[in-house]
């Protein structure tokens, strides 16, 4: 009995079907990306951070998404890495870290939709309110922000996880890559009815939220950003948005991509390369887009190119 329930802990993940013949170069571009994802990310982080002239709500608020989106990557991407050159009956994982590292990977998907949310609260306050603008965004108030960015994305993960390790379990193959929270009620045999509603209620009712609000707050920026005579204000609005509106709409495919695919278990191939895109192209995207916008970034990438000829 003992041996049985321990074996019940040890959990098979499917993995990627990689063929020996790409292994290395899987194992190569997903190693690649995913330095590059941490360097761009952890190194924006840290030039807002001592850089005293960036010490603005905007900046700031940048920094929440290049630490999600390194947390994000280091969920995900070292466990798939590790597990490329393992054959599919080899690759395991305890139950308990597959529990972490569910939640952590919705965590991620949480985050990364309020953060946008507080986002373009701020693009409106600084566009379409300028005069209220520093009394409103003060360094209490970003940090409010954040915080409750962090804390609701917490909560419900919290309790969607939670919905799944109450099952009991009759099966031990996770069907993909890594375990996500789809992952962890498929493990069991009883009714997860409730697990579907409440998964895809929190899912839809996240992706509304932030479409939503992104929605309404861009439009009423986009009014006032036509009406503005003043062509170098009106471009420097413009831009700020579009590199928001083209993150966001990365996230939103990504996300959708993966709540579609799960429907079509003929699919399961797709789904899982979807599942690591979603940790991988975001994340790698997000600190190029944003991190281009800030004239000291793009004074140090000259920098660099210009000292290495």
């Amino acid at each position: 009995m003992d041996n049985e329930s321990i074996d019940m802990d040890i959990l098979q993940l499917e993995g990627l079907n990689v063929s020996p013949q790409s292994s290395l170069a899987t194992l190569v571009l997903l190693l690649l990306l995913y330095i590059f994802i941490m360097v761009s990310n952890l190194c924006l982080v840290v030039l807002i951070t001592t850089e005293r002239s960036l010490h603005q709500p905007m900046y700031l608020l940048f920094c929440n998404m290049g630490i999600n989106d390194a947390f994000g990557a280091t969920t995900v991407i070292p466990c798939v890495l590790c597990d490329v050159f393992s054959p599919t009956t080899r690759r395991y994982i305890h139950y308990h870290e597959c529990v972490v590292q569910a939640f952590c990977a919705h965590f991620h998907a949480g985050v990364s939709h309020t953060v946008l949310i507080i986002m373009a609260f701020d693009r409106y306050m600084a566009i379409c309110n300028p005069l209220r603008y520093n009394t409103v965004m003060t360094n209490r108030m970003v940090f409010a922000l954040s915080a409750g960015a962090w804390s609701a994305a917490f909560l419900l993960v919290a309790i969607l996880v939670f919905l799944s390790v109450r099952l009991s379990r009759c099966h031990r193959v996770v069907l993909n890559p890594f375990c996500d929270n789809a992952s962890l009620f498929k493990l069991s045999c009883e009714n997860v009815l409730v697990n579907h509603i409440y998964g895809l209620g929190t899912a839809m009712f996240t992706m509304a939220a932030s479409l939503c609000s992104i929605t309404l707050t861009y439009l009423r920026i986009a009014i006032v950003c036509l009406g503005n005579r003043n062509k170098v204000a009106r471009g420097k609005a413009l831009r700020t948005c579009v590199s928001h509106l083209v993150v966001y709409i990365i996230l939103l495919l990504s996300g959708n991509i993966i709540i579609i695919l799960h429907r079509f278990p003929q699919l399961s191939e797709h789904r899982k390369l979807a599942s690591i895109f979603f940790h991988v192209v975001p994340p790698s995207m997000n600190a190029v887009i944003y991190g281009l916008q800030i004239k000291q970034v793009r004074e140090r990438i000259v920098f660099v190119f210009s000292r290495t000829k």
